[in-house]
């Protein structure tokens, strides 16, 4: 038995390519893995299936809040039943308490994190393609305390996200050595040095051929081909794709002069943390 090793994030900030990123570079994959079998090497804390041997018979659609509260420490402990060795685990989850004043990211069980952090203002461009909603709608998200993903389609179950700072701060907010923030910026123009850190904190020292052929094959242009070629069962049925553009600052002539400033007025400390504040703002 190991113990999870979290790979969290707030949404649509780059989960998926570490995801990418680490199943190649771990499965030493000789040529690019599909995106639909990141699963196969990540587990989703989301996915409801987990939950079945506890749910007494009930469809897992109708799965209380309070139901998953209750079994969520035994998920967890089922986690680290899944491999001999520690297991990555994706979720959206702030790392706080539930309603029912249980942890949502269960301790004892916990060998680390992986946090990857992208600029607000971009995020909340990339939410408006995969939810299919406004700009302004996508800025009240990021602001909204009681926000959520996922639940009551008996596939995933729910998890309490909360505000993109509130989220931010909670997993980075205090130093914590079983814990390494990774900024998305970082990933696309300084690879070999982004995920050079995350091996080691993992304690891995790959060859650098093996390295560059793991940041190749996971890369967005990459990603977006196999999607293309393949589809993407991740992608969202708002959305035409789910690797759309990966760039950063995409924000830029997009959001206008308020949209920024609701943005920045909202999340202004969290986002001089790491550097993410326009001049001028």
């Amino acid at each position: 038995m190991g113990g999870i090793i979290w790979l969290a994030s707030y949404p649509k900030s780059g989960n998926t390519w570490m995801r990418a990123f680490l199943h190649n570079l771990l499965t030493n994959a000789k040529k690019p893995v599909e995106p639909n079998f990141l699963d196969t090497f990540t587990l989703g804390n989301k996915a409801a299936g987990w939950y079945q041997p506890y749910a007494g018979g009930k469809p897992l659609d109708q799965l209380t809040t309070e139901d998953l509260s209750k079994y969520r420490r035994q998920v967890h402990r089922d986690f680290t039943r899944s491999s001999t060795d520690s297991v990555f685990v994706k979720t959206h989850c702030y790392l706080g308490a539930d309603d029912f004043g249980v942890p949502l990211i269960t301790m004892e069980y916990t060998a680390g994190a992986i946090y990857i952090v992208r600029n607000p203002l971009d995020v909340c461009l990339s939410m408006t393609h995969h939810f299919g909603c406004s700009v302004d709608e996508a800025i009240d998200y990021l602001e909204f305390v009681r926000n959520s993903m996922g639940g009551g389609d008996g596939e995933s179950i729910m998890e309490p996200v909360s505000t993109w700072s509130i989220h931010v701060e909670s997993w980075t907010g205090q130093p914590n050595p079983r814990l390494i923030a990774v900024r998305y910026e970082d990933m696309l123009d300084q690879p070999l040095v982004a995920f050079g850190n995350v091996c080691r904190f993992l304690g891995l020292q790959p060859p650098h051929e093996r390295m560059e052929r793991a940041i190749k094959f996971s890369s967005f242009e990459m990603l977006r081909k196999l999607e293309e070629q393949k589809g993407f069962k991740e992608r969202s049925e708002n959305a035409q794709r789910f690797f759309r553009e990966g760039r950063k600052e995409q924000w830029r002539g997009k959001l206008d002069e308020a949209q920024i400033g609701r943005v920045v007025a909202a999340h202004r400390a969290q986002m001089a943390r790491f550097d993410y504040i326009p001049a001028g703002y």
